[in-house]
C-alpha cells in the first residue's frame, strides 16, 4: 500500500498554503465538480491538499501528526527559523535518521526526516 493523498482543512488555506511552501512544496488553486477551491501540490504520485473548514467546523484538527522528508534538513530549518513556523523540536539523530519537528499554523506537528546523510 502507499498513501497517494492528504487533505487538511484551515480557516485560513492561503496563510498554510504560504506556510508549507517554506518546505518546497508548489500548489495550484483549483476545484473539483461543485466543490470548493483549495490548493494542491502534487509530487510523485502523492497530492497533498489544503482545503478550507467545512461550514460545519469551527477550528482545523490539529491532533493529525504530518511528516516529510526534506532534501538538506538543516538549511531549510534555518529557514523556518525566520517564517512563521514554530520549531518544536532542532535536528537531532533519530533511530530512522536526522529529523525535526516544526508545527504548523494550525498546531499541527509536522515531522521533517532529512533525505541527505
Amino acid at each position: 500500500m502507499k498513501l497517494s493523498l492528504l487533505v487538511i482543512r484551515t480557516q485560513n488555506p492561503e496563510a498554510l498554503k504560504s506556510q508549507y511552501e517554506y518546505l518546497g512544496m508548489t500548489f495550484e488553486y483549483h476545484k473539483h465538480d461543485k466543490g470548493p477551491y483549495h490548493y494542491a501540490c502534487e509530487t510523485k504520485g502523492f497530492v497533498f491538499e489544503i482545503y478550507p473548514l467545512p461550514k460545519s467546523m469551527t477550528t482545523a484538527d490539529a491532533s493529525l501528526r504530518l511528516g516529510f522528508d526534506i532534501h538538506n534538513l538543516s538549511q531549510t530549518l534555518e529557514k523556518l527559523k525566520n517564517s512563521n513556523w514554530i520549531i518544536q523540536s532542532e535536528v537531532k539523530e533519530t533511530p530512522w535518521g536526522r529529523t525535526a519537528i516544526v508545527q504548523d499554523l494550525d498546531g499541527r506537528k509536522v515531522e521533517l526526516k532529512d533525505t541527505v546523510s
